[in-house]
């Protein structure tokens, strides 16, 4: 089951490097651009690069062995 009416924004970092995407319900007389600029200066920009670092991390080490027949 969803949220009714959640919209999918897409915001970048204020230095133009990364995109995020948040998901947000806002009321029908908010300024929609003025909102999303606000988002990215809050937004933790240094802890989604670690996060995302962390998801594509390579192993590195022991390996699963293949049984040899």
């Amino acid at each position: 089951m969803s949220i009714p009416n959640v919209k999918r924004y897409r915001i970048t970092s204020p230095d133009g490097g990364a995109t995020a995407t948040i998901m947000a319900v806002l009321p029908k007389d908010i300024d929609v651009s003025k909102y999303l600029s606000e988002a990215a200066q809050r937004f933790d920009w240094k802890a989604y690069a670690e996060a995302q670092q962390k998801q594509f991390k390579i192993r590195v080490g022991q390996q699963k062995q293949k049984k040899a027949k």
